[in-house]
């Protein structure tokens, strides 16, 4: 029977993970806490036992868009050009300035793509569901094109606002094409560099399906939706990230912070103030709970879970990877229970 909301509220983060790993024999859930610029981790198992502390690989999901996200921070603190209008480039830059599109009257600006308010549906499936909807653990944007990206921009015809809030893969995967064409590279090649030459983050990448862990999802050679969420990491590369976010370096980091649109109509899986967590605005990539000064993103594949939320004013982050499906107590619920802990 599934845990009310008043059941999951009397209990403490650590009988959350008990109920989450309750009778799952290859549970592998990892908990990471920076507090007063130290950084620590635990890895529990089969019923909350505590494992040895080894670091493991897991698909982190969504929380890949806040790195798509940065390296428009990066691009605009660098002062990169637009080819198309010889200028800096800005949040405010329409996405036909980068790719070649059929001329329109308007299409939506970096800042539109990267707050879920660019009129963009969720998704756009081609067909290439098909091809891995009978695998066990398929990735869905499997065999998707940039060609078919590309294609589908084109056909959709949008107002010039900031539509209401609704959370787009597809979105990122349009940012994915204009980055490539800031950078000059292709994406993975951009991301890859980024994570290791400018972050330092050695044990972060787009994933390859491998790992030490199980049902990684395969992805292809140059997947245009790879920028929303095939990234995979380790806790202790995801707290040295979070560790960023409140150090504020490199400096263009703290742009991404900055409240760049309010949003009042987020779906309950992020915004349930009973549960202590709520979605009330969004910055370049990341989700600002105004309420409880937090910024975070989650993230979920068809098995793993990623919770990474940051809490500036008391110098607190937290980081929960989990490889089991995200249903009962989702990872994005563990989080927030975390924090309040903690304070």
């Amino acid at each position: 029977m599934p845990l009310s909301t008043d059941d999951i509220t009397k209990m403490s983060p650590i009988e959350m993970i008990e109920h989450k790993t309750k009778g799952v024999r290859r549970a592998v859930v990892t908990v990471g806490v920076v507090q007063n610029g130290e950084m620590t981790f635990t890895v529990y198992g089969e019923n909350g036992r505590v494992l040895p502390s080894i670091e493991h690989i897991y698909e982190i999901g969504s929380v890949t868009k806040p790195l798509t996200a940065q390296l428009f921070a990066r691009a605009i603190g660098e002062g990169k050009i637009c080819k198309s209008c010889e200028k800096v480039i800005s949040l405010y830059c329409s996405i036909d300035h980068f790719l070649d599109l059929p001329t329109k009257a308007y299409y939506p600006t970096i800042k539109r793509l990267m707050t879920h308010t660019s009129g963009y549906n969720s998704d756009y499936y081609e067909g290439y569901i098909s091809t891995t909807n009978f695998v066990p653990f398929g990735n869905p944007f499997y065999g998707a094109t940039r060609k078919m990206v590309l294609n589908r921009i084109g056909t959709i015809n949008l107002e010039n606002k900031d539509y209401p809030f609704e959370y787009s893969n597809f979105a990122f995967a349009v940012a994915g094409l204009v980055l490539e064409n800031i950078f000059n590279e292709d994406y993975t090649t951009i991301m890859n560099n980024y994570l290791k030459n400018n972050l330092g983050l050695h044990n972060t990448k787009i994933t390859d399906g491998k790992g030490d862990l199980s049902h990684y999802w395969q992805w292809g050679k140059d997947n245009p939706y790879i920028p929303a969420g095939a990234i995979v990491s380790t806790v202790t590369d995801l707290m040295l990230y979070a560790q960023m976010q409140l150090n504020g370096k490199p400096s263009y980091i703290l742009d991404s912070h900055n409240v760049l649109t309010l949003v009042d109509n987020a779906p309950s899986y992020m915004h349930n103030p009973a549960l202590g967590f709520q979605l009330n605005a969004m910055g370049l990539g990341w989700m600002i709970d105004n309420a409880n000064g937090i910024l975070s993103h989650g993230g979920g594949t068809s098995t793993y879970g990623t919770f990474l939320g940051f809490d500036k004013a008391n110098g607190i982050a937290v980081v929960v990877l989990s490889n089991i499906r995200d249903i009962n107590i989702p990872v994005w619920v563990i989080g927030p229970a975390i924090f309040r802990e903690l304070r």
